[in-house]
């Protein structure tokens, strides 16, 4: 990719992109996976290279196939998403390196808590007006007052996996 293609303004594509989740509980015996239905974002690549942004996920749209309990994860025992209805995460930057990678640092916002984060992304497509990242990252929970733990069934770090396609809306 050049810089000229990179250069402009970029709207997620929600019905071409994913981010889903998955974490370990009944003491590690059970994975719970679980897609977000509605997501949004966009962001911005500058003529330098920089870029920024955001990504943000409807708390309520939470599928784990299991009504009951994507009831419960909505609830104040997790997500709060009547008081806190949007996670968000907001670029600071991204940054690509050789072999596709793309470096992206910025602020985790789960249940009103903000958090820095960063991870690698992986660029798997660019063209003159689209580009799509995969990556995968570990987030803490608890770092973000999701500590319900009945019995301690639930341990480790939950695994949040995204594909991002973006096209270009402006250059």
């Amino acid at each position: 990719m050049t810089v000229a293609v990179e250069t402009g303004l970029w709207q997620l594509d929600a019905g071409a992109s994913t981010v889903a989740l998955k974490h370990k509980t009944m003491w590690g015996l059970v994975t719970v996976k679980g897609v977000f239905a509605t997501i949004g974002g966009g962001g911005e690549v500058g003529a330098d290279g920089s870029a920024t942004g955001a990504l943000t996920l409807d708390a309520a749209s939470l599928d784990t196939k299991n009504a009951k309990r994507d009831v419960h994860l909505r609830g104040a025992d997790f997500f709060d998403a009547d008081q806190h209805p949007k996670i968000t995460y907001a670029v600071r930057g991204a940054e690509l390196r050789d072999g596709g990678a793309v470096q992206v640092s910025g602020q985790l916002t789960v249940r009103g808590i903000s958090r820095p984060h960063s991870f690698t992304a992986k660029l798997t497509g660019a063209d003159a007006d689209a580009l799509t990242l995969d990556a995968e990252f570990t987030v803490d929970r608890g770092e973000f007052g999701l500590g319900w733990n009945q019995m301690g069934m639930i341990r480790g770090l939950t695994t949040v996996t995204a594909t991002l396609r973006f096209t270009r809306t402006q250059a």
